[in-house]
C-alpha cells in the first residue's frame, strides 16, 4: 500500500507545474501561431515583413498585459527557430525561408 500511495505522490508531483508556466506556455504557443497564420492567411513568402502596425492590429490588440512575457517568449522562440528574424527596430518581423516553408 505505501508503494503505490509513493508512486501516487511523485506522480503527481511531476505532473502538476505551476499552474502560471502552463497558461504562460499555452499563451505562448497561441501567440506563435498567431503570427504564422498571419503569415500564412496574407500568402506571405520568405522576406515579407509584418509590420509594427501588423503586429500591433493582428496580435497585441488580441492580447491584455498580463500576455506581455507570454509575447516575449513567443517572438524569441519563434526568432531562435530560424521562423522569423527582427529589423533593426526590434519590432518589425521578417518571414525567413524556414518560416515560410512551415506556412
Amino acid at each position: 500500500m505505501s508503494r503505490d500511495n509513493k508512486h501516487h505522490q511523485q506522480s503527481f508531483a511531476r505532473k502538476a507545474p505551476p499552474k502560471k508556466e502552463n497558461i504562460e506556455t499555452t499563451q505562448k504557443n497561441e501567440i506563435k501561431a498567431m503570427f504564422m497564420n498571419w503569415f500564412k492567411s496574407s500568402r506571405s513568402v520568405a522576406g515579407d515583413i509584418m509590420t509594427k502596425q501588423d503586429v500591433i492590429s493582428a496580435i497585441l490588440k488580441k492580447l491584455d498585459s498580463k500576455q506581455d512575457r507570454p509575447f516575449q517568449i513567443a517572438m524569441d522562440e519563434l526568432k531562435n527557430d530560424g521562423l522569423i528574424e527582427l529589423k533593426e527596430d526590434g519590432v518589425t518581423v521578417v518571414l525567413t525561408q524556414k518560416g515560410a516553408e512551415k506556412l
